[in-house]
């Protein structure tokens, strides 16, 4: 692992990553938290949504609610598929639900567009959120046109990152050669497969001066073997790979 935030970043980090970035032509975002900031908070409106609906679901207090969220999203990937398997819910009414959401705290980063615009070749989100929720971000950011397609947790046939099958779906239906590829996500987790897959990936961390509410499990993982590099900053990153 390469740690490429300001205070870390040396003259070999970046030759490395120059080097391993000149074949890369299919760039893959997760959305939550990784193309915008997390300081954002907007993932917090969902979670919260999440909350609501477990608690209402299974007639439970809040804190039991929040609870089994969280239990159900780690062990899971989502807490729609901890649903699903544990109580037989069916889809459609969470996620159009617990999306329904303020996207207006997101705002537009005219310095990731520029980044993500001069990349060589295709670029993807990869996302286990909806596709409507991926645009109304994308939207926000002005990112949108930038894009080739959306892969988001209906197209994964509701089965999240970081289960293997998904990636192979989503690589099979965008035709995208891994050793050719690169992964951008904020959960170490879900760089595994990427990883083994033979991508280069990209761990994006919270700003150290900024405070965020994430649990301790998915601010894990940084120094794992699967995680090529670590920034705070998108948009920098993706900018040295072009200037540098």
């Amino acid at each position: 692992m390469i740690d490429t935030r300001p205070a870390f970043d040396t003259d070999v980090a970046r030759a490395a990553r120059r080097e391993r970035f000149a074949r890369v032509d299919e760039w893959i975002f997760d959305l939550d938290n990784t193309l915008y900031p997390a300081h954002t908070d907007l993932f917090a409106q969902v979670d919260e949504k999440i909350r609501a609906y477990v608690q209402v679901l299974l007639g439970s207090t809040a804190d039991e609610a929040q609870r089994l969220q969280k239990d159900y999203y780690r062990r899971y990937g989502t807490t729609l598929r901890g649903l699903m398997i544990e109580h037989g819910i069916t889809p459609d009414g969470f996620l159009e639900y617990v999306h329904d959401i303020d996207h207006s705290v997101v705002e537009p980063d005219p310095a990731l567009g520029a980044a993500i615009e001069r990349l060589p070749g295709r670029k993807f989100i990869m996302t286990n959120g909806t596709r409507k929720h991926a645009e109304k971000v994308a939207a926000r950011l002005g990112i949108t046109r930038h894009f080739t397609d959306i892969f988001d947790i209906v197209a994964a046939d509701l089965l999240p990152k970081p289960h293997r099958e998904t990636y192979d779906a989503f690589l099979a239906r965008a035709g995208i050669v891994p050793d050719r590829a690169a992964m951008f996500e904020d959960l170490s987790r879900n760089l595994a497969v990427p990883h083994a897959l033979g991508m280069a990936t990209v761990l994006v961390v919270p700003h150290g001066a900024r405070e965020v509410l994430r649990e301790a499990w998915e601010l894990e993982g940084r120094d794992e073997s699967h995680v090529d590099w670590v920034t705070d900053d998108l948009a920098a990153f993706l900018a040295g790979l072009i200037t540098t």
